[in-house]
């Protein structure tokens, strides 16, 4: 059921409503601060580029020039499905590195825990390149290094990490990771 519209209101009523509020005053403005709204949150072009570049990476399948040249003591790992490229790029040190954990002289089990803290807290925080140091054995019985291959294969069960290789000789060289996460 449709509402029957108002008719306009006549001349003769709107001087007569007029008349009536003539000596009306108006009320006082509500005295309220107006609060401008917060500035937008900044726009993190840098990742953006790296998370496009990435994508495009392991989209790519060409095979780059340095595709296979680790040493027999280099550690690499490239999950399956992404480009070789992002991992070239992750040796190159195309990526910054925007966090490091430090694994030196701690024991097995204590180094396993940290590390999934630590990895956990880099996905919290939206961490795309971090490194892992576990150091060079240089103290160790016989003079290996314990933590490398144990860290090697903890990182490789770790869905988040699309990949990872031996820090720059500048990041730690063969006594440190790293690696490169899901965003």
């Amino acid at each position: 059921m449709r509402k029957a519209r108002k008719a306009a209101a006549t001349p003769d009523e709107v001087e007569l409503f007029r008349a009536s509020v003539s000596d009306v005053t108006p009320l006082p403005g509500p005295g309220r601060v107006r609060h401008e709204p917060p500035p937008p949150q900044p726009v993190p072009a840098q990742r953006q580029r790296d998370d496009r570049q990435t994508l495009k990476d392991s989209l790519s399948h060409q095979l780059p020039w340095d595709a296979g040249a680790e040493s027999g003591e280099e550690l690499c790992y490239l999950r399956a499905g992404i480009g070789t490229q992002a991992l070239r790029k992750l040796r190159g040190g195309h990526w910054v590195i925007q966090d490091e954990l430090d694994l030196h002289g701690l024991t097995v089990g204590d180094a396993h825990a940290l590390l999934v803290v630590f990895l956990n807290q880099c996905l919290r925080r939206g961490l795309r390149c971090v490194r892992v140091i576990h150091g060079k054995g240089l103290r160790s019985k016989n003079r290996e290094p314990v933590l490398k291959r144990k860290v090697a294969g903890w990182l490789m069960r770790r869905e988040e990490i699309l990949a990872y290789c031996q820090a720059r000789p500048a990041d730690g060289g063969s006594g440190a990771e790293v690696e490169l996460l899901k965003g």
